[in-house]
């Protein structure tokens, strides 16, 4: 037992060393800790490690736990040492192959049935030089459901392997023996295993197992007795298992795809939460705006001293209902002639082309104000020329104001009317006859250009001129 100890002294503090190793690596780059990236869900394998080979230490013995006939009474464990190279075709599937070598050992001192074994040997010692096999291992389940990384996994395994020994008897003499005809043989066995991997790092996994090996001959032992049924030998083993590959992909045995699919979950809803946040924020802006704006509009709607023109653009409020203003809400002047004065009407002058032009330039040049009735000073000197005209001829003169489609029919009527009206009162402080001039407006219904365009839309803001 002793020797056999000392024999796996190396394989234990190789073990040791290679765990201290990984994790002095670990305590000494905390600072530069590679983190593992999850590959997406339902996208393969690609993303996991999936190579990993491990050592081992254990107990060898010549029987199975599950019982049965062995050809003597008491088994010696003795220590046995090996090594595995596992490839992981799944979250719950992969194959590994093991390789064990070490010694069985064997006595009939216990009694059976009260009774010493009838046996020609007393004890035998059969040196395993090696055992290989090749097995399925299942993961049974990922404990921790938790977590990403599980800690725990149990396992079941079975496979099939060829085993070569060399097995020596003791007669009832105290005589050696050898297996004949050959000192050495070689046979088939099945592995049957189970137990539970822990994991310590992102790399090293702690390996605690026991494997069930039947083996296709009844001379392990170097004893053929009737009725010759197989024999068996078992291993209990613990060992370090060390994943291959980038650091930053996780080992696949390890990995918990549902806890990944949790995590993507609540991901998923924190981001929808904060998406539907953000437009909740959006739409109470939005309608904030628009409770200003239909403030704002309803202001300009209201005209509390009546005089035409909104509370919005009236820079003289509170103005009597019978006083005419202009586009500002102000009372237009009034001019009163002098008492020498002569206002003279013919009917004597006839339209000439010349007045047609003062009237066509007036037109072009007659500005408003964005959406009041207030002209625009640089059309005053085109209006005076108009003015200067119908005083001196006695001509009549008809304004129609028209505006384009932008707005209600009934705010567009009434604009209209405004701006003819401005135009008018312009004129009469000018000394124009008021009763020779009549205002009407036709709001949008009388377009002479789309207003689907800005240039049609201009076109259709305009007062018409009509001289008689």
């Amino acid at each position: 037992m002793k020797k056999q100890l000392l024999k796996c002294l190396p394989v234990i503090a190789l073990m040791l060393g290679s765990f201290n190793s990984i994790k002095a690596q670990e305590t000494t780059t905390k600072t530069t800790t590679v983190t593992e990236i999850n590959p997406p869900l339902f996208s393969g394998n690609n993303g996991f490690r999936k190579w990993s080979f491990g050592l081992n230490v254990g107990a060898l013995v010549p029987f199975a736990a599950i019982g049965g006939r062995t050809d003597f009474s008491k088994w010696v464990p003795k220590l046995g040492y090996g090594a595995s190279i596992k490839y992981q075709a799944s979250h719950a599937f992969g194959i590994q192959l093991d390789g064990v070598m070490g010694d069985l050992a064997g006595n009939n001192d216990r009694l059976q049935n009260g009774a010493v074994p009838v046996s020609p040997y007393r004890s035998f010692s059969t040196k395993m030089n090696w055992a290989a096999s090749l097995s399925g291992v299942v993961t049974l389940a990922n404990i921790n459901w938790s977590q990403m990384r599980t800690s725990v996994q149990p396992y079941l395994s079975v496979g099939a392997g060829a085993v070569s020994y060399t097995p020596r008897t003791i007669n009832n003499s105290g005589i050696s023996e050898g297996m004949l005809p050959k000192a050495t043989a070689v046979s088939f066995f099945v592995p049957v295993g189970f137990g539970v991997k822990m994991n310590l790092t992102k790399s090293v996994n702690l390996d605690i197992g026991y494997t069930m090996s039947f083996v296709d001959n009844d001379n392990l032992d170097g004893y053929f007795k009737p009725p010759y049924a197989s024999d068996k030998f078992s291993y209990a083993h613990i060992g370090l298992e060390f994943a291959l590959g980038k650091k930053s992909k996780p080992q696949m045995a390890t990995h918990n795809p549902p806890a990944q699919m949790n995590s993507e979950l609540r991901a998923a809803d924190a981001k929808l939460a904060a998406e539907i946040a953000t437009g909740q924020e959006n739409l109470n802006r939005k309608i904030a705006e628009m409770n200003a704006l239909q403030a704002e509009l309803a202001k300009m709607k209201m005209d509390s001293d009546g005089d035409g023109v909104s509370d919005y653009f009236d820079k003289c409020p509170n103005t009597d209902k019978s006083v005419k203003v202009d586009g500002a809400g102000c009372p237009l002047p009034v001019i009163v002639p002098a008492k020498d004065t002569v206002i003279r009407i013919t009917n004597n002058y006839v339209i000439t082309e010349e007045d047609r032009r003062i009237v066509s330039e007036a037109i072009r040049n007659l500005e408003f104000e964005f959406a009041k009735s207030s002209i625009s000073n640089r059309s005053f000197p085109y209006l005076n020329r108009v003015a200067e005209m119908m005083t001196l001829k006695g001509f009549s003169l008809k304004l129609g104001g028209h505006t384009d489609a932008v707005g209600s029919n009934a705010a567009n009527l009434t604009l209209s009317k405004d701006r003819a009206e401005s135009v008018k009162n312009y004129l009469v402080s000018r000394g124009v006859n008021f009763g020779k001039i009549e205002a009407v407006g036709y709001g949008e219904t009388q377009p002479v250009a789309s207003n689907k365009t800005a240039a049609g839309r201009q076109k259709n803001r305009r007062v018409e001129f009509t001289l008689y």
